[in-house]
């Protein structure tokens, strides 16, 4: 039950492993090996683990657990206080808090190419297991972690609890919506891009004590999320459930394009100098999230498509709608050679839809799905940055669906920091053709600041598209309980982020029965 990577050792006591990190850090040296313990790295009477722990990809025989090594985390070098040396850091896992049952541990090397980052891919487990993790680099010991594995394959599943959120410009509020969510029991937080903002202009709050600056190289770009991972409300409810994750364009730079940036006429604007800043964007990352080693950068590429399952409930397709797209062009949407997704990418997601395992089907994704016409009256306004912008191969995969017997499809979507729910239907072009998908769009966790139930222009905006069913601009996340019989989502919002512990509430509901019957609001 070793991670790939974890030092050979022989067996361990609770009492041999909790007594002996010093012991362990030690010998590596005696050995020669070029890593030291953190006691020796510099900053070494500071806490290394300042940014907390994380779980995620959950399987069911195994997890990932994340942690850093930054006893300085917003050094300006991106280095986090930790210098260039390796440092070994040990691992547990156990059925209880107080670790008196483990199920796992190990040793692994954080390595300062890595920004002493490490992820454990910790396989062996039980399905569906409670556990609780922790690290240790030389006295110090990490915060626990909870964490939860996924249900045997086709196992029958009963329940299951999913909140998808996006969107959490730290300088723009308070995570109240966090500071919620953990109180809550969830088998999956799906992030749906947008973990932090490249540039800090506009910090209303001061909070976060953010640069003016836009962040565009790597020790910038590792900086910025660390000013991010210090927030306790986000460490907590990292620590509290597993998390899969997904990017989306302010993990970058705003609104880019596969290899296009958006910043014309500046230096980024050369595909070349893009793709560099992109690689690093990636590199920071995948150092501060609970990813596996087959979405680790290579350069500026990264493998963020894959799926999930979870016993015969819900199988769950993750897509990265930013690096294989065609660059926006609102004058040519039906052009049918502009894409979203990529060759690659959709011959994988029709191939996974069309062999499906469970009664719900998910796509997580990052821009909206169902048309929006954003303009009152005759005239039509559509999202560049959205599925309108790509239409030909958005109405392909909703033909997709149908024609593959898809079994119950719901899509999860962000970026638009309002909750939305939306009918996708047969044919866009008629209102009364039936509904085959169901997108439930999640507002932001903070960005755009306090928001409000409804804004000027948005009664006019649900009359232009009546397959807009719910529409709510606070900010806040989906909770969703999906069991054999229905899928309930649970809109939930926060009336202020501008102050601490403004509290959450649900403000509606949208319940869909297996097998497509009736909706309901």
């Amino acid at each position: 039950m070793e991670a790939d990577g974890a030092m050979p050792r022989a067996r361990m006591t609770r009492r041999t492993l909790l007594g002996g990190a010093v012991a362990l850090a030690g010998a590596a040296v005696t050995l020669g090996a070029p890593w030291v313990s953190a006691a020796d790295a510099p900053a070494a009477r500071a806490d290394p683990f300042t940014l907390g722990v994380a779980s995620g990809d959950p399987t069911p025989d195994g997890v990932v657990l994340w942690t850093r090594l930054a006893p300085d985390p917003l050094a300006p070098d991106g280095r986090g206080g930790m210098g260039d040396r390796p440092v070994l850091v040990a691992w547990e896992v156990a059925e209880d808090e107080g670790f008196g049952r483990p199920v796992a541990r190990g040793s692994v090397v954080a390595r300062p190419e890595d920004a002493h980052a490490v992820h454990i891919e910790v396989a062996g487990l039980r399905p569906r297991a409670d556990l609780f993790y922790r690290f240790r680099a030389g006295t110090a010991i990490s915060p626990v972690g909870r964490t939860r594995t996924a249900p045997a394959p086709v196992a029958r599943v009963d329940s299951l609890a999913i909140a998808s959120a996006s969107c959490q410009c730290r300088q723009d509020g308070f995570y109240n919506a966090w500071a919620s969510m953990v109180r809550d029991d969830l088998d999956l937080v799906v992030w749906l891009g947008d973990y932090i903002y490249e540039s800090a202009a506009g910090s209303a709050l001061g909070r976060a004590h953010l640069p003016a600056t836009e962040a565009s190289t790597l020790a910038e770009y590792r900086v910025r999320h660390a000013q991010y991972r210090t927030d306790p409300e986000l460490q907590a409810a990292h620590a509290a459930f597993p998390w899969a994750v997904t990017v989306d364009d302010h993990d970058v730079e705003n609104n880019w394009a596969g290899d296009v940036s958006q910043l014309d006429g500046e230096p980024d604007g050369d595909p070349a100098v893009f793709r560099r800043r992109r690689a690093d964007a990636y590199r920071a990352f995948w150092e501060h999230l609970p990813l596996r080693r087959a979405q680790r950068p290579q350069g500026p590429g990264m493998l963020l498509h894959r799926r999930l399952a979870f016993g015969d409930l819900v199988d769950l397709h993750l897509l990265d709608t930013r690096r294989f797209r065609s660059d926006q062009d609102p004058l040519h949407p039906r052009d049918p050679a502009r894409t979203l997704l990529g060759a690659d990418q959709r011959a994988w997601l029709w191939d996974g839809l069309a062999r499906p395992s469970a009664r719900w089907t998910v796509l997580a994704q990052q821009v909206f799905f169902a048309p929006r016409d954003l303009a009152a009256g005759p005239a039509t306004a559509l999202d560049e940055d959205s599925w309108d912008d790509y239409a030909v191969e958005r109405d392909a995969l909703r033909d997709h669906l149908v024609a593959a017997r898809t079994p119950n499809p719901v899509i999860l979507t962000g970026d638009v920091h309002a909750h939305h729910a939306a009918d996708v239907l047969a044919d866009f072009t008629d209102p009364g053709s039936r509904p085959v998908a169901t997108e439930l769009v999640t507002s932001s966790i903070s960005s755009g600041g306090d928001g409000s139930r409804r804004a000027p222009g948005d009664d006019a905006l649900l009359a232009e598209n009546p397959h807009l069913r719910v529409l709510d601009r606070r900010r806040g996340y989906v909770r969703s309980t999906v069991t054999p019989r229905e899928w309930r989502a649970d809109f939930q919002v926060v009336d202020r982020v501008s102050v601490r512990g403004s509290p959450v509430r649900t403000a509606a509901t949208v319940v869909l029965p297996d097998g497509g019957a009736e909706r309901t609001t």
